[in-house]
């Protein structure tokens, strides 16, 4: 009897979701599965891939608790850019953990890979796939700070300013920690958080 496309991916997820497991803390992994859960609502809401969504949510953390050196290893000897030495793991884990996801779990789609690559820092151009897993990273019923609640509410309504609102509260932190700010993250604030303040207005 063939398997129904349903039953193919609740068998693929779970084969996803034991390999994910062995690579992360319990908490972290509950953090993956509400970001799951989030992005494949905001995928439906916003009539976006559910399958990458929820593909792209499982896999956005992969690399999280890997070591710094095995990051820098990999920076040195992947092509990636070396200025890339010179952060950590808040920006490694993301744009270098698609290295480790494409290596170690097979996932190629570059739609996939980007969001990952995007998932914390955002970009100046980022696709429907990117900004639902950057909302629901940021969203997702685990987290607990001030302004998430107003950030979920944006996020019912429209997703280009649940993104505004997500890098300007992340930016505002890492000037208030006096955390020296990833370019990426500034491209982002520039372009997502000035459009809904009259500036740039094309998409």
């Amino acid at each position: 009897m063939e398997q129904s496309k349903e039953g193919q991916i609740f068998s693929e997820r779970a084969t996803l979701l034991q390999k994910i497991k062995k690579n992360m803390s319990e908490k972290r992994f509950n953090h993956v599965l509400g970001v799951e859960e989030t992005a494949v609502a905001l995928a439906k809401r916003f009539q976006g891939d559910l399958l990458k969504a929820r593909i792209a949510a499982l896999v956005h953390d992969y690399a999280k608790e890997r070591s710094d050196e095995e990051f820098r290893q990999i920076i040195r000897t992947q092509n990636f850019d070396l200025e890339l030495l010179n952060w950590n793991n808040a920006i490694w884990h993301g744009v270098v953990g698609t290295y480790f996801i494409e290596k170690e779990l097979g996932i190629s789609d570059k739609e996939i890979l980007q969001a990952v690559a995007y998932h914390t820092t955002g970009a100046a151009k980022m696709s429907l796939l990117d900004k639902i897993i950057y909302v629901a990273d940021y969203i997702e019923p685990g987290r607990d700070f001030p302004g998430v609640n107003e950030a979920r509410q944006l996020a019912e309504i429209d997703l280009d300013q649940a993104v505004a609102f997500a890098t300007k509260q992340t930016l505002k932190h890492l000037i208030e920690k006096e955390q020296v700010i990833y370019p990426k993250t500034i491209e982002t604030y520039n372009r997502w958080v000035a459009k809904f303040q009259g500036g740039d207005s094309h998409r």
